[in-house]
C-alpha cells in the first residue's frame, strides 16, 4: 500500500482546498472512463461524452496521450499538478502548458509501466494535454462551476465539523473508504499501490474534494501533498432523487425536497448546495419541518446540522422511498 508518514503537526496543519483544476481532471477522467456512478453523472456524460469522443477521434494523437497518461495504475504526473489554494485554472493549466517534453515523456513512461508509443516520441505533448484539458474546462465543467463549487464547499462543512468531533484520522478513513487510513504512528495510507513511503512531515498537506466518483494523489517535492477524493454520497449526484408525487402534494415539492435529503445530517449551506434553492428558502422549509417535528436540529462545531426525527422517517418511508 502506498504510505506517507507525517507527524502529528503535519495533520493538524492540514486543510481543505478547492480547486476548479482538480474538478476539471476529474471530469477528464469520468470521460475517459465513459461510465456514470450515478444518474448525475450519466446524464452528464450523455451530454457531453459523444463530442469528447469525436475530437479524440479527429486528433488520435491526443487520444494516444490520454491513454497513455491515465494508465491503468498510475497517473502521468504533469497531467495533474498539485492542486494550490484559490488558483485560476487558467494558472493551473498554465503549469501544464509549461512541463518540459522530456518530463512529459517520462512521466507518461511511469504510466504505462513501459516504452512509449513511438506516436508519443515527440515534444508537443504538454501543449495537446494542456488543449484537451482546456476543452474540458469550457465545455463540461465552467457552464456549472458555480453549482458544483456549492457542493464542494458543502463538503468541506461537513468534513469539518467531522473534524471537530473525531479528528482528522477519522476525517481521513471515510474520504476513500479501502483507500485512505489513518494507520497509527504517524503512518497515512494514501491508496493500494505499493511504492516505498514517503516522508511528508513538515510540508503543506491539503485534501480537494470533487464531484465525480475516484481519486488521487498529487506531490511537488517536498514541500506540498494533495489527496483528491470524491464528495460523499448525494453531494455528487448533480441530478438529485425525484421527490414523490403524493410527498410533493403534502408538502410542496421544495420543501419536501428538503426532507428527503436529510436521511443524513445536513447543514443549511449544505442543503443550499445540493437543491439550488435559496438560502432563505431552504431556512424557512426547515422552520415549517421543525414545527412539524419532522426533523430536528444539533450542533456540531460551528454548524447546526438537520436529520429527520423518527416521524419524519414515517412520512419517507410511507411516500415509497
Amino acid at each position: 500500500m502506498g504510505l506517507w508518514q507525517l507527524n502529528a503537526d503535519t495533520l493538524a496543519r492540514s486543510r481543505f482546498v478547492l480547486s476548479s483544476f482538480a474538478e476539471t481532471f476529474a471530469a477528464l477522467k469520468l470521460l475517459h472512463a465513459g461510465v456514470g456512478a450515478h444518474p448525475g453523472e450519466q446524464v452528464w456524460l450523455r451530454d457531453h461524452l459523444p463530442e469528447y469522443r469525436r475530437l479524440l477521434a479527429a486528433d488520435p494523437v491526443t487520444g494516444l496521450l490520454v491513454r497513455a497518461g491515465l494508465g491503468r495504475h498510475w497517473i502521468a504526473d504533469f497531467l495533474s499538478p498539485t492542486p494550490r489554494d484559490q488558483e485560476p485554472f487558467e494558472a493551473a493549466v498554465a503549469r501544464v502548458r509549461a512541463v518540459s517534453p522530456a518530463d512529459a515523456r517520462a512521466n507518461l513512461a511511469v504510466s504505462l509501466a513501459g516504452p512509449l508509443p513511438a506516436a508519443l516520441e515527440r515534444d508537443d505533448l504538454p501543449e495537446r494535454a494542456a488543449r484537451l484539458l482546456e476543452y474540458v474546462w469550457e465545455e463540461t465543467v465552467r457552464p456549472s462551476w458555480e453549482r458544483r463549487r456549492r457542493v464542494l464547499e458543502a463538503d468541506v462543512v461537513a468534513r469539518t465539523a467531522q473534524v471537530s468531533q473525531g479528528g482528522w484520522a477519522a476525517v481521513v478513513d471515510a474520504l476513500r473508504p479501502g483507500r485512505t487510513r489513518w494507520l497509527g504512528e504517524n503512518r497515512l495510507q494514501v491508496n493500494l499501490h505499493e511504492y516505498p513511503p514517503r516522508e511528508i512531515s513538515g510540508s503543506e498537506l491539503v485534501f480537494v474534494p470533487v464531484t465525480s466518483k475516484g481519486g488521487w494523489v498529487s506531490w511537488e517535492e517536498p514541500d506540498r501533498y494533495a489527496i483528491v477524493y470524491p464528495c460523499a454520497g448525494v453531494l455528487a449526484d448533480h441530478g438529485g432523487r425525484p421527490v414523490p408525487a403524493s410527498l410533493g402534494a403534502l408538502l410542496g415539492p421544495s420543501r419536501a425536497a428538503v426532507l428527503t435529503l436529510l436521511g443524513s445530517p445536513m447543514s443549511t449551506s449544505q442543503l443550499t448546495a445540493v437543491t439550488g434553492q435559496a438560502l432563505g428558502s431552504v431556512g424557512r422549509h426547515l422552520r415549517v419541518l421543525l414545527d412539524a417535528g419532522l426533523v430536528e436540529r444539533r450542533r456540531s462545531g460551528r454548524s447546526v446540522l438537520y436529520s429527520r426525527t423518527a416521524a419524519g422517517e414515517a412520512v419517507v418511508k410511507a411516500a415509497g422511498l
